[in-house]
């Protein structure tokens, strides 16, 4: 588990945004830009996936898998974003969130939030939002 939470920070690290710790969001404790109780919604393409994610509970979704599988996921700050970390059918599941503008590339939408997924071996990016910062564009692309 340890391990876990140390690849997990080094990649905040890695996804900090250009301001570091004075971007919006960051203070000495960690980032503070999405409150602990906040939802937080994701998506990424190729391969199509998405989900929510509200406290510990998180559920991911694929075209395959509509009504999504919830996991329990625990949720940490560092200096450039949140990290999510659990298990997905026995595979490590780490997600990071982090500021900075996103497109998903298929709709005509910006996201205030960039994702980064870690599923076992396998890598995606995606983008996120939460209801108290949504998205910027159509309601339905």
């Amino acid at each position: 588990m340890r391990l876990l939470l140390i690849a997990t920070s080094l990649l905040l690290v890695a996804c900090q945004t250009e301001n570091g710790a004075n971007a919006p969001g960051n203070s000495p404790e960690g980032f503070t830009g999405i409150g602990p109780d906040e939802t937080i919604h994701f998506l990424g393409t190729e391969p199509f996936w998405g989900g929510s994610t509200t406290g510990t509970q998180l559920t991911y979704e694929t075209p395959e898998n509509i009504e999504g599988t919830t996991l329990a996921v625990e949720r940490f700050t560092g200096q450039g974003g949140l990290g999510l970390s659990g298990r997905l059918d026995g595979a490590p599941f780490d997600m990071t969130v982090t500021p900075g503008a996103c497109s998903d590339a298929m709709s005509d939408r910006t996201y205030p939030y960039t994702v980064t997924l870690r599923i076992g071996e396998d890598m995606r990016r995606g983008c996120a939002w939460t209801d108290a910062q949504p998205f910027e564009g159509p309601e339905q692309p």
